[in-house]
Protein backbone atom coordinates (compact mmCIF):
# COMPACT_ATOMS: atom_id res chain seq x y z
CA UNK A 1 0.00 0.00 0.00
CA UNK A 2 2.74 2.44 0.83
CA UNK A 3 4.32 1.94 -2.58
CA UNK A 4 1.08 2.70 -4.47
CA UNK A 5 0.52 5.96 -2.57
CA UNK A 6 4.15 6.88 -3.15
CA UNK A 7 3.71 6.38 -6.91
CA UNK A 8 0.44 8.32 -7.09
CA UNK A 9 1.76 11.44 -5.41
CA UNK A 10 4.01 12.59 -8.32
CA UNK A 11 1.19 11.88 -10.77
CA UNK A 12 -1.30 13.94 -8.76
CA UNK A 13 1.17 16.79 -8.46
CA UNK A 14 1.78 16.74 -12.21
CA UNK A 15 -1.97 16.81 -12.94
CA UNK A 16 -2.52 19.68 -10.50
CA UNK A 17 0.33 21.70 -12.01
CA UNK A 18 -0.95 21.06 -15.53
CA UNK A 19 -4.43 22.24 -14.54
CA UNK A 20 -3.00 25.41 -13.00
CA UNK A 21 -0.88 26.09 -16.05
CA UNK A 22 -3.87 25.77 -18.36
CA UNK A 23 -6.12 27.97 -16.22
CA UNK A 24 -3.46 30.66 -15.82
CA UNK A 25 -2.54 30.82 -19.49
CA UNK A 26 -6.07 30.85 -20.90
CA UNK A 27 -6.98 34.33 -22.09
CA UNK A 28 -10.54 35.48 -21.47
CA UNK A 29 -12.61 35.79 -24.63
CA UNK A 30 -14.39 39.04 -25.44
CA UNK A 31 -18.13 39.14 -25.02
CA UNK A 32 -19.34 37.88 -28.38
CA UNK A 33 -22.98 38.74 -27.61
CA UNK A 34 -22.13 42.44 -27.39
CA UNK A 35 -20.83 42.39 -30.94
CA UNK A 36 -17.43 43.79 -30.05
CA UNK A 37 -14.92 44.17 -27.29
CA UNK A 38 -16.01 43.49 -23.77
CA UNK A 39 -17.63 46.50 -22.13
CA UNK A 40 -16.42 47.36 -18.66
CA UNK A 41 -17.55 50.05 -16.27
CA UNK A 42 -14.50 52.10 -17.23
CA UNK A 43 -15.15 51.87 -20.97
CA UNK A 44 -18.85 52.51 -20.50
CA UNK A 45 -18.05 55.68 -18.58
CA UNK A 46 -15.64 56.83 -21.29
CA UNK A 47 -17.32 55.94 -24.60
CA UNK A 48 -14.95 58.12 -26.64
CA UNK A 49 -12.03 55.88 -25.68
CA UNK A 50 -10.35 58.33 -23.32
CA UNK A 51 -9.74 57.33 -19.75
CA UNK A 52 -11.40 59.59 -17.24
CA UNK A 53 -10.62 59.94 -13.60
CA UNK A 54 -12.97 61.13 -10.86
CA UNK A 55 -11.07 64.44 -10.56
CA UNK A 56 -11.18 65.22 -14.29
CA UNK A 57 -13.33 68.23 -15.06
CA UNK A 58 -12.59 68.66 -18.74
CA UNK A 59 -11.26 66.20 -21.27
CA UNK A 60 -7.60 66.51 -22.07
CA UNK A 61 -6.44 68.09 -25.29
CA UNK A 62 -6.08 65.95 -28.36
CA UNK A 63 -2.91 63.89 -28.27
CA UNK A 64 0.03 65.42 -30.06
CA UNK A 65 2.81 63.72 -31.93
CA UNK A 66 5.33 65.10 -29.42
CA UNK A 67 5.69 62.50 -26.67
CA UNK A 68 7.48 65.02 -24.48
CA UNK A 69 4.95 67.84 -24.73
CA UNK A 70 3.96 69.04 -21.27
CA UNK A 71 0.51 68.25 -19.97
CA UNK A 72 -1.62 70.67 -18.01
CA UNK A 73 -3.55 70.66 -14.77
CA UNK A 74 -0.84 69.00 -12.71
CA UNK A 75 -0.25 69.93 -9.07
CA UNK A 76 3.15 71.28 -8.03
CA UNK A 77 3.88 68.28 -5.81
CA UNK A 78 3.12 65.83 -8.63
CA UNK A 79 5.15 67.76 -11.20
CA UNK A 80 8.03 68.03 -8.74
CA UNK A 81 7.91 64.30 -8.02
CA UNK A 82 8.25 63.45 -11.71
CA UNK A 83 11.11 65.95 -12.03
CA UNK A 84 12.85 64.31 -9.07
CA UNK A 85 12.60 60.97 -10.85
CA UNK A 86 15.21 62.27 -13.31
CA UNK A 87 17.81 63.14 -10.66
CA UNK A 88 19.75 59.87 -10.85
CA UNK A 89 19.60 59.62 -14.64
CA UNK A 90 22.49 60.52 -16.90
CA UNK A 91 23.25 60.80 -20.58
CA UNK A 92 25.21 57.55 -20.49
CA UNK A 93 22.46 55.38 -21.95
CA UNK A 94 20.04 57.61 -23.89
CA UNK A 95 20.89 61.28 -23.78
CA UNK A 96 18.17 62.39 -26.19
CA UNK A 97 15.50 60.77 -24.01
CA UNK A 98 16.90 62.21 -20.79
CA UNK A 99 17.20 65.78 -22.05
CA UNK A 100 13.71 65.71 -23.58
CA UNK A 101 12.26 64.27 -20.38
CA UNK A 102 14.00 66.80 -18.12
CA UNK A 103 12.75 69.60 -20.37
CA UNK A 104 9.20 68.19 -20.30
CA UNK A 105 9.22 67.79 -16.52
CA UNK A 106 10.55 71.33 -16.06
CA UNK A 107 7.87 72.74 -18.37
CA UNK A 108 5.15 70.87 -16.47
CA UNK A 109 6.47 72.12 -13.13
CA UNK A 110 6.64 75.65 -14.54
CA UNK A 111 3.00 75.41 -15.61
CA UNK A 112 1.95 73.91 -12.27
CA UNK A 113 3.69 76.70 -10.35
CA UNK A 114 2.03 79.38 -12.46
CA UNK A 115 -1.39 77.77 -11.95
CA UNK A 116 -0.97 77.00 -8.24
CA UNK A 117 -3.64 78.44 -5.91
CA UNK A 118 -0.86 80.19 -3.95
CA UNK A 119 -0.08 82.17 -7.08
CA UNK A 120 3.06 82.44 -9.19
CA UNK A 121 4.54 84.92 -6.68
CA UNK A 122 4.98 82.00 -4.31
CA UNK A 123 7.66 80.50 -6.58
CA UNK A 124 9.75 83.49 -7.69
CA UNK A 125 13.19 81.89 -8.02
CA UNK A 126 12.12 78.71 -9.85
CA UNK A 127 9.92 80.68 -12.24
CA UNK A 128 12.77 83.11 -12.93
CA UNK A 129 15.14 80.21 -13.69
CA UNK A 130 12.54 78.67 -15.98
CA UNK A 131 12.05 82.00 -17.78
CA UNK A 132 15.82 82.20 -18.36
CA UNK A 133 15.90 78.61 -19.63
CA UNK A 134 12.92 79.14 -21.92
CA UNK A 135 14.46 82.33 -23.31
CA UNK A 136 17.68 80.43 -24.05
CA UNK A 137 15.89 77.46 -25.62
CA UNK A 138 13.67 79.83 -27.64
CA UNK A 139 10.96 77.18 -28.03
CA UNK A 140 13.32 74.71 -29.72
CA UNK A 141 13.10 71.36 -27.94
CA UNK A 142 15.11 69.46 -30.53
CA UNK A 143 17.84 67.17 -29.28
CA UNK A 144 20.48 69.35 -30.91
CA UNK A 145 19.29 72.46 -29.05
CA UNK A 146 18.76 70.66 -25.73
CA UNK A 147 22.22 69.11 -26.05
CA UNK A 148 23.74 72.52 -26.81
CA UNK A 149 22.16 73.89 -23.61
CA UNK A 150 22.48 70.70 -21.57
CA UNK A 151 24.39 72.36 -18.72
CA UNK A 152 21.71 75.03 -18.31
CA UNK A 153 18.90 72.46 -18.56
CA UNK A 154 20.39 70.17 -15.92
CA UNK A 155 21.46 73.17 -13.82
CA UNK A 156 17.89 74.49 -13.82
CA UNK A 157 16.59 71.09 -12.77
CA UNK A 158 19.12 70.88 -9.94
CA UNK A 159 18.47 74.47 -8.81
CA UNK A 160 14.72 73.89 -8.66
CA UNK A 161 15.23 70.60 -6.82
CA UNK A 162 17.36 72.37 -4.19
CA UNK A 163 14.89 75.25 -3.91
CA UNK A 164 11.93 72.91 -3.49
CA UNK A 165 13.79 70.88 -0.85
CA UNK A 166 13.96 74.12 1.14
CA UNK A 167 10.19 74.57 0.79
CA UNK A 168 8.73 71.18 1.79
CA UNK A 169 5.23 72.60 2.30
CA UNK A 170 5.04 73.10 -1.47
CA UNK A 171 5.46 69.47 -2.43
CA UNK A 172 3.99 67.40 0.40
Amino acid sequence: MIRKAHLRRPGLIAVALAALAVSCSAAPKPDAAAGGPAMTAATAAAPDGRDTLPGDVTPSAAPTSDLYAPTSGEKVRDAFATLQATLNDSCASDCAYLLARVNKELQELNSAMKNDPKGPGHFPEPLQKMAELNKTLAGDSSYENLSKHQAMLIGTRDFINTWMQGHPDDYR
